[in-house]
């Protein structure tokens, strides 16, 4: 990662001087920083802008750390979280990775260590990027030309059919929520509804050949969104 500037942190710790020490810290190393004392406010900061990484204190007020991760991961939202945690019995360390926490972090920790976490975490959990083409069974799909190429010759894409796809495609077999896909295609300014992006699935599936009953490569993950798997 050359320009952390693009990546927003959301920072949830009740204890505010570390809070606004970690802020001010973090945004030496030119991240973006979000302050949340609570999970609940949490919550409502990641209502508006999903964040590219979460670093999460276990004793909040209120709903705690373990609850919070889990209450994510139930509902699809993959974002990478960071522990941090003054608890440092290995059980706590287990549960929180278990929860689906990517690292965890005992206090006391110095700056320089939890930055390096982060940038790793960041790298590891970067999707790669969509090819210019990509094989979806019988079909190749050009992401260029926004067709897809098949035993019976082309099938034309829609500019938003080939973004859902490039976006499904680059996080192959992760659940992406119908409020990501809006938000990542649409943006924030547009005002889609969860029933337009089922729409465009509809299509796509139809366009590549999918039985729409039973479809191969573009699943419907109940409740959260859709998932592409090879």
């Amino acid at each position: 990662m050359t320009d952390n500037q693009s990546e927003t942190i959301l920072l949830v710790e009740d204890e505010q001087d570390l809070a606004s020490a970690l802020k001010d810290n973090l945004e030496l190393e030119n991240f973006r920083v979000k302050l949340a004392y609570t999970a609940e406010d949490a919550l409502r900061a990641i209502a508006v802008e999903e964040p590219s990484l979460i670093l999460l204190d276990i004793m909040l007020p209120g709903m705690n750390g373990f609850d919070f991760c889990k209450n994510l991961r139930d509902r699809g939202i993959d974002v990478p979280i960071i522990v941090l945690s003054a608890r440092s019995a290995e059980l706590d360390k287990v549960l929180g990775l278990e929860l689906g926490a990517d690292d965890y972090v005992t206090k006391p920790f110095s700056v320089r260590e939890l930055v390096a976490r982060v940038k790793a975490v960041l790298r590891r959990r970067s999707p790669a990027a969509a090819p210019e083409t990509y094989k979806i069974g019988h079909m190749v799909v050009d992401f260029n030309r926004f067709v897809a190429k098949g035993p019976d010759g082309e099938v034309p894409l829609s500019y938003y059919e080939c973004e859902i796809l490039k976006l499904l495609v680059s996080k192959a077999g992760v659940p992406v929520p119908r409020s990501d896909i809006i938000r990542r295609i649409w943006g924030y300014n547009a005002y889609p509804t969860t029933r337009t992006v089922d729409n465009h699935i509809v299509k796509l599936r139809r366009k590549l050949g999918e039985n729409p009953e039973r479809p191969r490569h573009i699943l419907t993950v109940h409740g959260i969104g859709y998932k592409f798997v090879e």
